[in-house]
């Protein structure tokens, strides 16, 4: 029978017990090992039944086993020591209170509080609020800002639904479930007003219609996670479902949600900061463009001060931190523009806001762009001041990607740079792992390599015997193939067998073979079914006599993607073969409670995506913080940090193969030969002492070279110093005068702009050029310009000056200031001038260029105005120096 309603109960704990529920509702747990385990004492099996979840644990022990505990001395001694140290880590000065002054200096003021918005966050698998890299990233994110001191706000959605769970049916396809989240059954709580009563957002919706969301907090160590749920009982049934499943719904339902994820998240963090004192952000990052519209929120706030859309645009661009995560247009967010037309304006929300100025920043202006749709990704841009990609190569792919809102800029001056990705070590590296750590180099050492990076701390593992590492790797195998067995039993249960049907389930894998672990999302560019292109060819690597391989395989495709429920199923059918299910298997459901199996028990790591499509791939970097080693396309951050002394590249065909199935078999075919030749040899080569001395090595070098590059840490580090500081000092310079005075400055920069030209280019040299050049002299570039009714002090007129190849294009530019020295004359040109070092030899060229100049820029690309020679003008290039 159905329950009518359903509602929690929780434990009354004793007093000497009362710790505990302040550790539960903290965060932190889920990568502070001391208070795991001092939750799995309470009640080991109920530990392990609730998920190891702590509040799902308190809320099941009895009340004999509390009064029990209660009366423990050395239980008690422990809870005291795990809640003082959580409040040494939520109150003790960090790496951002600590900083040195030239730090200050150097890198400018620090932001108050930073907001940071995410359409999911993985925190941890008690709090099922994600679907894959994206989620996890911003969680990762969050637990190293608290780590680091980092005064962070993260805001997101309260998914009543969360994302699917996977299953698979008896033929291997993908079965969807969606488990029913009760937030009062979830470490979190209820923002209230002081009088008590829920702490409330509410956005228009067209036709009178309302959107009301309620706010939850968790609390991720220092980090607080506001997440707003719109099942609210005064919402229509509509309303209501706004936030009921990540990534679910048809276009207005996810534009609903991505305009409470932006509009109503600024309006949460109003209100959090209102009634706790939190500090108020100086800085906006928006983790894809899923939460843009936070832009238009600030941009209506700064009207109601009395600035118009313009001034406001630019107080508001100027503390937003715009990140990109896809490398392929695909996988931007798309709005029929009617639709968001509809949304806004006096009849719905934003009333006030010039519903035309919103529709033009998502509008696709560059060529082969639909004027029909509103972008998410370009109104992203257009509302941030700074933005970056997730990786060097990726930052590259973006500025390609979106070269066409600069038009007329080289690729290499589209002004995105790149924050590679990291990932939070405390919650990937298995304690084991940490334990061996402290052990051989000591705690602290170990929490410090861990948490805040450093290579110093790093080269300890150098002093690590190889018995011991080779020992900790069997050991973590091990545990993954006890892992296997069981989920792949319960996996086969769901799929209607019985228990006289898995006997064989006790002879899967062996924790003596080497171990292949792939785990990812199932979009066709990740291409989870590369390694069956040669099913006979893999199947003799996977029962080799001498060198076997097995392979552990997990991935989720999304509901709606038939093409990669399809590979799922493939993948599923080839490891039901008898003849060799005992050595690849497929584990449904993937998530983060698998991946902290997964990552440790694999030798290797396999990522095989088409290039340059992986944005950057953060599994690998989880995997190598355990000692795996990665075998991967040179693509994201592998593409960044790749040598061969720590793990393999597969060669790719791009390039050379313009078929689809005939690069796929070149590069499954290199995949097979690295495994056969490379990879299986050097884990099975034995020295005198029985060990694997070069694999060993490798996992060394792996730890010490990677180790501190692929921290969370480095990488929120490098947001604070690089985005974070110069956003919230271009925040502080903007005050309502100022904004003013730079839109207005814009807007005649604007005006002027097509009157600007570049008349005139010559060099004089020392010595007469004739084509060719001595290296080392130098040539004064003289440059006539108009530039209509702007001073010089608008512009920068630029020398761009480096290599060139056949078709005289510049490589490797580099660019130089020119002063103007006379002018205007009668026929309103300027001159400027300025020395060119010719300072290497081979084809070399020049060019002239004139951008706008202002000091409150981020960069001279940002308004995308930019004036080069017209053919005619442009002087002959390719003087060659000897």
């Amino acid at each position: 029978m159905k329950a009518i309603r359903r509602f929690t109960v929780r434990p009354v704990l004793p007093e000497p017990l009362l710790p505990l529920s302040d550790l539960a509702r903290n965060l932190r747990w889920s990568w502070h090992t001391e208070t795991r385990e001092l939750f799995s004492s309470v009640d080991p099996e109920g530990w392990q039944a609730s998920g190891r979840d702590p509040v799902r644990l308190l809320g099941s022990v009895s009340a004999a086993r509390l009064g029990e505990l209660a009366r423990d001395r050395r239980f008690l001694r422990r809870l005291t020591a795990a809640a003082d140290d959580l409040d040494d880590y939520l109150r003790g000065a960090r790496w951002y209170q600590t900083r040195d002054a030239d730090d200050l200096v150097r890198h400018g003021e620090l932001p108050t509080a930073v907001a940071y918005f995410s359409p999911e966050f993985g925190i941890t698998a008690a709090l099922p609020q994600y679907s894959g890299g994206l989620g996890i990233l911003a969680g990762d994110h969050l637990k190293a800002a608290s780590d680091l001191g980092v005064p962070l706000i993260g805001v997101g959605l309260l998914y009543r639904h969360g994302y699917f769970r996977q299953s698979l049916s008896r033929e291997g396809w993908q079965q969807e479930h969606y488990p029913v989240l009760d937030p009062n059954e979830l470490p979190l709580g209820l923002l209230r007003t002081e009088d008590g009563d829920p702490a409330r957002v509410t956005l228009a919706l067209p036709g009178g219609r309302a959107l009301h969301a309620n706010i939850w907090r968790a609390q991720v160590g220092r980090v607080p996670l506001l997440l707003l749920d719109s099942d609210v009982e005064d919402n229509d049934p509509g309303a209501r479902e706004v936030t009921d499943r990540l990534y679910g719904g048809g276009s207005e339902h996810r534009l609903l949600q991505e305009m409470l994820l932006g509009i109503g998240g600024v309006r949460a963090v109003r209100a959090y900061c209102a009634l706790t004192g939190h500090p108020a952000p100086e800085v906006f990052h928006t983790n894809e463009g899923h939460a843009g519209f936070l832009g238009l929120e600030r941009i209506r706030e700064l009207a109601g001060q009395g600035l118009d859309f313009d001034p406001a645009l630019e107080a508001a661009r100027a503390g937003t931190v715009f990140t990109t995560h896809t490398p392929v247009p695909a996988g931007i967010d798309r709005f029929e523009r009617q639709l968001v037309a509809r949304h806004f304006g006096q009849d719905a929300e934003l009333a006030g806001v010039p519903v035309d100025r919103i529709l033009e920043l998502g509008t696709e202006t560059y060529p082969g762009g639909d004027p029909a749709v509103f972008n998410m990704a370009v109104m992203g841009m257009r509302l941030a001041q700074r933005a970056n990609g997730v990786s060097t190569l990726h930052g590259a792919v973006s500025r390609g990607m979106f070269a066409g809102l600069w038009p007329g800029f080289d690729g290499a001056d589209v002004p995105i740079t790149s924050v590679t990705n990291g990932v939070h070590a405390p919650t990937w590296v298995a304690p084991e792992v940490v334990r061996l750590g402290a052990r051989q180099i000591g705690a602290g050492r170990t929490e410090d390599a861990l948490s805040v990076g450093g290579s110093t701390r790093w080269d300890a593992v150098a002093d690590i015997a190889d018995a011991e590492i080779w020992d900790l790797r069997r050991v973590l195998r091990e545990q993954l193939v006890q892992e296997v067995r069981v989920r792949l039993r319960a996996s086969w249960h769901q799929r209607g067998a019985g228990d006289a049907e898995l006997g064989w389930i006790d002879d899967v894998l062996d924790p003596d073979v080497l171990t292949i672990g792939f785990a990812r999302r199932v979009p066709s560019y990740k291409r989870l079914t590369l390694m069956l292109r040669d099913q006979d060819r893999l199947t003799r690597l996977l029962l080799d006599p001498e060198r076997p391989v097995q392979i552990v395989v997990a991935g989720k495709a999304h509901p709606a993607d038939d093409g990669g429920k399809r590979l799922v199923q493939e993948l599923v059918r080839f490891a039901d073969d008898p003849r060799v299910r005992h050595r690849i298997v497929f584990l449904p459901d993937y998530g983060m409670a698998m991946a902290q199996k997964l990552y440790p028990g694999c030798d290797v790591w396999l990522n095989n995506p088409l290039r340059p499509l992986e944005a950057c791939g953060t599994s690998g970097m989880k995997a190598a913080l355990n000692g795996c080693l990665n075998l991967s396309v040179l693509d994201g951050w592998w593409d960044e940090w790749y040598e061969p002394d720590f793990g393999w590249a597969i060669p790719t065909a791009d390039g050379t193969a313009t078929d689809e199935d005939r690069r796929d078999d070149l590069e499954a075919a290199a995949l097979y030969d690295l495994v056969e030749q490379r990879v299986a040899p050097r884990f099975y080569d034995r020295s005198g002492s029985g060990l694997p001395e070069r694999w060993i090595e490798m996992v060394r070098r792996t730890l010490v070279s990677l180790g501190p590059k692929v921290l969370a840490g480095r990488m929120v580090r490098e947001y604070v110093e690089r985005l974070y500081a110069p956003a919230a000092r271009s925040h502080r310079e903007l005050d309502a005068p100022t904004a003013r005075a730079l839109a207005g400055w814009k807007s005649k920069v604007r005006g002027a702009w097509p009157g600007v030209s570049v008349d005139h280019v010559e060099a004089v040299a020392a010595t007469p050029v004739n084509g060719t050049a001595q290296l080392g002299s130098t040539l004064t570039l003289r440059v006539q310009v108009t530039l209509d009714s702007l001073a010089p002090q608008d512009v920068e007129v630029q020398a761009v000056a480096g290599r060139v190849n056949a078709q005289d294009v510049i490589a490797d530019g580099q660019s130089f200031p020119l002063k103007p020295v006379t002018g205007p004359n009668l026929e309103g040109r300027w001159v400027f001038e300025g020395p060119l070092a010719l300072d290497r030899t081979g084809p070399f060229g020049y060019t002239v260029r004139i951008l706008p100049s202002h000091r409150l820029l981020s960069d001279p690309a940002e308004m995308g105005l930019l004036v080069v020679p017209a053919e005619a003008v442009a002087e002959a290039s390719g003087v060659v120096l000897r």
